[in-house]
């Protein structure tokens, strides 16, 4: 991926982190084990695999590397403990006050094992909260309305990577959506996903 700055205008992460933790929340326990746009994922990696990134990328914002940031998030298939569903909330609370911080938005940090420039690691916390929230809402039977401005900055996001050659290791290919689609449905094919996935 391009490491390019992007707006280094500090986005506040508060109303996303707020949509995923209600989607978390209303989970059910009979619906840990079903698929989700992920194929490798169950419902149970995915909410392991967002607990993990909202860990990571908390410490990011704070500048605090160590185990959390420097971790490869494909080292192995994540899955969730018997406290998730009071840590997921907390973690996502900590992750949005993490980068109300404007020093977290400028300067180096780390993620996923990856230096990069702390713009590009909100950028890259954003699109992951608000991907991974429509994964989530889907595979759960739930409506997703993702915050706008997570939204509208996810799309600036996926559009500026469209042709990095380096996209492939992070997302899938694009799914061609009509211009004329909703933001939501162009965001999705962008991030290499079918808008009409079910499951």
């Amino acid at each position: 991926m391009s490491h390019d700055d992007p707006d280094p205008t500090p986005l506040d992460l508060t109303p996303q982190t707020h949509v995923i933790a209600r989607l978390a929340g209303a989970v059910r326990d009979d619906q840990l084990s079903e698929p989700t746009p992920c194929p490798e994922y169950a419902v149970h990696h995915l909410l392991g695999h967002l607990l993990g990134l909202t860990i990571a990328f908390r410490d990011a914002g704070r500048k605090d590397l160590g185990p959390t940031t420097d971790t490869d998030p494909q080292a192995a298939v994540p899955d969730i403990g018997p406290g998730w569903r009071e840590e997921l909330p907390q973690v996502l609370d900590e992750l949005a006050e993490a980068w109300r911080d404007p020093a977290a938005w400028t300067g180096e940090t780390r993620a996923g094992g990856v230096s990069l420039p702390g713009a590009v690691a909100g950028a890259v916390a954003v699109d992951e909260l608000v991907v991974h929230g429509w994964d989530l809402a889907r595979a759960t039977g739930q409506a997703y309305e993702p915050d706008p401005a997570a939204l509208a900055a996810t799309h600036s996001f996926l559009a500026a990577a469209v042709d990095d050659p380096g996209r492939g290791e992070i997302f899938g290919p694009v799914v061609p959506v009509p211009d004329d689609a909703p933001l939501l449905d162009r965001v999705i094919g962008l991030s290499g996903r079918d808008p009409f996935w079910k499951p």
